[in-house]
């Protein structure tokens, strides 16, 4: 009895330190003196469990400006490299900040949308509904501004957010 009691107490202790399956994976980079550059692309890293490559995943990119920003959007190169890929593959969104009156679409601090010039607004906008990630590893993930303007003013950060959609059949 007294060896059964040890086995299981040591298989819920070796289970208690298995790293966590991913359910969310969010992390913002702040743009430095809140100009971005083109030469300035924030990375994201994401490492995925084996376990983790059996499910759809919704996948969003935040952005946090001031209420100066000067335009209704956000053009940027999303660079994806998968794990043992040489090369990432890139392709061009554009994230919509504002609706066609010039209303900001996203929030204000503290979920409260005010009306001052330094007021900061945050957005969470989808880029891809139910993505694969059919490999375990590490993914990368690099935004790049792509306007016309460089640097780009106003803007305090950027961000990736990947939440974990259904089992995938």
């Amino acid at each position: 009895m007294k060896l059964y009691f040890t086995c299981a107490l040591l298989g819920m202790l070796v289970f208690a330190c298995k790293p966590p399956r991913l359910d969310t994976f969010e992390k913002n980079r702040d743009i430095r003196r809140s100009e971005w550059a083109v030469e300035d692309k924030p990375l994201f890293e994401l490492d995925l469990a084996p376990e983790d490559t059996a499910f759809y995943y919704n996948m969003y990119v935040n952005v946090r400006h001031t209420d100066a920003y000067p335009y209704s959007n956000l053009w940027i190169l999303i660079g994806t490299q998968a794990p043992g890929d040489s090369a990432a593959t890139t392709r061009r969104v554009e994230l919509p900040l504002a609706d066609t009156y010039g209303k900001w679409m996203g929030s204000g601090v503290n979920g409260m949308v005010v009306t001052n010039n330094d007021d900061i607004f945050e957005h969470r906008i989808p880029i891809q509904q139910n993505a694969i990630f059919s490999k375990p590893g590490r993914y990368r993930f690099t935004f790049e501004q792509n306007m016309r303007q460089n640097p780009l003013p106003y803007i305090l950060s950027m961000g990736l957010r990947i939440e974990k959609a259904a089992p995938r059949k």
